[in-house]
């Protein structure tokens, strides 16, 4: 495994765990004796790491320190955004998700207007802001291009004009391949579609190169969409 992946899976992994003590960056840093901008490079996967920040993380974070490394923790598993106004689409969308068991938390929004608000918050909807965003970025949105009051396409640019989003991965919802806004989504360097309903096979198909990990669950247990 290339250094790089394991810096940005341990990022991933400490990210994921502080999201579910529900603690800030800030609170992190205090807890762990670090500074605010180490830990913020840590989950970006910018730094180097030493054993002793990796064990005072550890023990902050409450894990142990294996944890942080091992494959299938909270923290490589991707959170999704589903911009999806047909609640037929979303509905068949979530049940494929539920028969697959994956359990990665899936927060679903009606049109263009909710997902710009979820990402930069109510005044990023009209102008750009600058400084930290509402709350953490999904690892994966699910984007369909036909939105109501605010397009897909829209949104998408947006996406990609704001140096924060740039990197989130999008995989666009379509319900035809000839779809003509595509080769739009192509020119701004989103070149993952999935004609609809939505499944985890064909997530899986279309986005090896992001890395991202699926939560599946086993016999007997069952996950929730947010």
């Amino acid at each position: 495994m290339q250094k790089d992946d394991v810096r940005l899976r341990f990022g991933s992994a400490v990210k994921a765990a502080r999201n579910q003590l529900k603690i800030s960056q800030d609170e992190l840093a205090y807890r762990a004796g670090l500074h605010r901008t180490y830990v913020s490079d840590i989950e970006r996967g910018a730094r180097n790491l030493s054993l002793a920040s990796i064990e005072k993380l550890a023990a902050a974070l409450k894990v142990s320190v294996p944890t942080l490394f091992t494959t299938g923790v909270p923290g490589l598993v991707v959170e999704i955004l589903m911009v999806e106004d047909n609640h037929y689409d979303v509905e068949l969308a979530l049940g494929a998700f539920a028969r697959a068991k994956c359990a990665n938390r899936i927060h679903v929004v009606p049109d263009g207007v909710a997902a710009l608000e979820y990402l930069f918050g109510a005044e990023g909807v009209r102008t750009p802001q600058r400084g930290d965003l509402p709350r953490d970025l999904p690892g994966l949105i699910l984007l369909d291009l036909h939105l109501p009051k605010i397009s897909g396409l829209e949104v998408l640019r947006r996406l990609k004009a704001d140096h924060r989003t740039r990197s989130v991965p999008v995989v666009i919802l379509t319900a035809s391949q000839m779809d003509r806004d595509i080769a739009e989504c192509r020119r701004l360097g989103v070149h993952a579609y999935i004609v609809k309903p939505v499944d985890l096979q064909g997530l899986s198909r279309v986005t090896p190169e992001f890395s991202l990990h699926w939560a599946l669950l086993g016999p007997g247990t069952t996950g929730t969409p947010a």
